[in-house]
């Protein structure tokens, strides 16, 4: 007679594959810190559990290329590249390979544009409008384009220039480009961004 309809019989098979899956978790966890040894560059001693790794089959030559042990081999004078270097030269490998892959992705994707409007506000009352447009209009970079710009005024007849401008997303940082129109301390006392469209 089975009590709780099998139950038992689950929770003892239930059982038996815990047992298995623990130590099957155990393994790994040796052959894991096995692996990291190596990578760390400290010597490995394999155990019981790891599979032993049979020597490696020299491949068979044919008659033509039979070496009567007379001849100097450039081959025997190289050292040989330790299982440390090997891996650690493969994993360059493909993190260059990655990145060049990567880096053609950028490249090769659409360009994005954005059109950008800025409040560019004088240092005082004082300052020639005029001259700070010029000045900002001056700002040049790769992908940059200024458009229409008008002066509004703020309050007290003090003025601001209001300028539009075409940006390529990937080539101008709009930091950047703040930084820049900033940089004129004389005529500008600050940039905000008033609006940020893409294109």
């Amino acid at each position: 007679m089975q009590l709780f309809g099998g139950l038992e019989t689950r929770l003892e098979k239930l059982e038996a594959e815990n047992t298995h899956l623990f130590n099957v978790t155990n393994i790994l966890v040796k052959r894991l810190a096995e692996l990291e040894k190596l990578l760390d560059g400290k010597p490995v001693t394999v155990t019981d559990d790891a599979p032993k790794k049979a020597p490696a089959k020299k491949e068979e030559e044919s008659d033509d290329d039979f070496n009567f042990g007379d001849s100097d081999d450039d081959a025997d004078e190289t050292p040989k590249e330790s299982e440390l270097q090997k891996m650690r030269r493969l994993a360059a490998e493909k993190k260059a390979k990655a990145d060049a892959e990567e880096a053609a992705k950028k490249a090769a994707g659409p360009i994005t544009k954005s059109n950008v409007i800025l409040d560019v506000k004088p240092w005082d009352d004082e300052t020639d409008l005029e001259e700070m447009e010029r000045q900002v209009r001056n700002i040049k970079m790769e992908g940059l384009v200024w458009g229409d710009s008008k002066f509004n005024e703020i309050s007290y007849g003090i003025k601001k220039l209001t300028i539009s401008t075409a940006i390529v997303d990937h080539l101008v940082g709009l930091y950047d480009l703040e930084d820049s129109i900033t940089a004129l301390e004389d005529l500008v006392q600050s940039v905000d961004i008033v609006a940020h469209n893409k294109i």
